[in-house]
C-alpha cells in the first residue's frame, strides 16, 4: 500500500510539472516572444499594409490552378515582363523597394505570393520548388506577355531554375537571389539536435514570433527602415489558419530535383548573395558554386544577409536593371 501512495504522488507529481511546463509553453511563452519580437500591430487589410506608406495599393489578382489560387499583381504596361516571386515565410511585398525601380525602368513587373502565403491559397498537396515552378509557367502563360525575366529569392530560386528548364520559351532568363538550388550546400552540416530546435521553434502557438524574430536576422547589416511594420503584418498573415504548415512544408522540402537541372539553363542568369546570409555557412561560396553551373559570375554584395535587394535597395536595385536591360 505505501509503496502505491508513493508511485501516486509521484505521477501526480510528474504530471503537475508536465501541466505547468504546458501552460508556460502555450500560454506564456507566446506573449513573452511577442513583446520580444517588438513589432506593431498591422494596420488596414493585410498583407497590403505591408507596403510603403504612401504607395499605391495594387488590386489583387488571382491565378487559378487545380489545387488552389495564386495571388499576384501587376504594374501593368508593355513587355518586357518582370514575375518577382518571394522567398518562403515572406510576402510579395518583399519586392517592395525594388519594384518601383523596375516600373521607372519601363518594365512591367508581377509579384506573386506563393503558395500557402500571403492572400493565396493556404492548403495544398504540394509545396516544393517543382510545385511553385510550375505555378509560375502557368502565370507567364496566363499573362501571355512574351518570355518573362523571373526574380526569386531563397527557395524561389529553385522554382525560378525549374520553370526555366520545363518551359524555356517562356522564360527569358532570371535573376536568383539568396539561391536554394541544392539540399544542405557543401561545407554545411545538419546535426540532429540543430533539426530538433528548429522544429521546435516552428511549432505551436509561438511559431509566427520566433519566425519574425528569426527573419529579423536575416538584416544584419542595413535593414529597411519599415523593416518592423513589416514584419507585423507578415507575422498576422503566418498567424492565418494552414499558413505556418505551409512555410513548414517548404522548408521540409527536398531540392535535390533542383540541382540537376541547373546545367540545363540555357538563358541568361544574375546570381546575388549577401556574405552575410545567414542562412549559408559560406554564402560566397555557395553563389560561386551556382554561377559556375550556370555560366555566369555572381554579384556579392558585402556585409548583408539573405535580402541584399532589400538592405541595399538603390545599389542591388541598379545591377539588376542593367542585367535585365542589357538581356532584354
Amino acid at each position: 500500500m505505501r509503496f502505491r501512495r508513493v508511485a501516486k504522488r509521484i505521477t501526480w507529481s510528474i504530471g503537475a510539472t508536465l501541466l505547468l511546463l504546458t501552460v508556460l509553453l502555450y500560454g506564456v511563452l507566446p506573449p513573452v516572444l511577442d513583446r520580444r519580437d517588438g513589432t506593431p500591430r498591422p494596420s488596414g487589410p493585410l498583407p497590403q499594409s505591408a507596403i510603403l506608406p504612401g504607395s499605391v495599393v495594387p488590386t489583387t489578382r488571382f491565378l487559378e490552378r487545380p489545387d488552389g489560387r495564386i495571388a499576384y499583381d501587376d504594374s501593368g504596361g508593355a513587355e518586357p515582363l518582370v514575375i518577382c516571386v518571394p522567398s518562403l515565410g515572406d510576402l510579395r511585398q518583399e519586392y517592395r523597394l525594388l519594384t518601383p525601380q523596375l516600373v521607372a525602368a519601363g518594365f512591367r513587373v508581377v509579384t506573386t505570393d506563393l503558395r500557402g502565403h500571403g492572400e493565396s491559397s493556404a492548403r495544398w498537396p504540394d509545396y516544393s520548388a517543382a510545385a511553385v515552378g510550375s505555378d509560375l509557367v502557368a502565370l507567364a502563360q496566363e499573362l501571355g506577355a512574351g518570355p518573362a525575366f523571373v526574380i526569386g529569392t531563397s527557395m524561389a530560386a529553385g522554382a525560378a531554375v525549374w520553370a526555366a528548364t520545363e518551359a524555356p520559351a517562356l522564360i527569358a532568363g532570371q535573376v536568383l537571389i539568396g539561391a536554394f538550388v541544392r539540399d544542405y550546400p557543401v561545407g554545411y552540416e545538419s546535426s540532429f539536435a540543430g533539426d530538433l530546435l528548429i522544429d521546435a521553434l516552428f511549432a505551436g502557438p509561438w511559431d509566427a514570433p520566433a519566425w519574425s524574430l528569426y527573419y529579423q536576422s536575416l538584416y544584419p547589416s542595413t535593414p529597411p527602415a519599415d523593416l518592423a511594420r513589416y514584419r507585423g503584418a507578415l507575422k498576422a498573415n503566418l498567424r492565418e489558419p494552414g499558413r505556418f504548415d505551409a512555410l513548414n512544408a517548404m522548408l521540409a522540402a527536398a531540392k535535390s530535383d533542383i540541382e540537376p537541372r541547373l546545367r540545363l539553363v540555357r538563358g541568361p542568369s544574375l546570381i546575388i548573395m549577401g556574405t552575410s546570409d545567414p542562412d549559408f555557412a559560406d554564402p560566397a561560396g555557395e553563389a560561386r558554386w551556382i554561377a559556375a553551373q550556370l555560366g555566369s559570375a555572381p554579384v556579392l554584395v558585402n556585409g548583408v544577409g539573405h535580402y541584399p535587394h532589400a538592405e541595399r535597395p538603390d545599389e542591388v536595385g541598379a545591377v539588376i536593371v542593367e542585367f535585365l536591360r542589357r538581356v532584354s
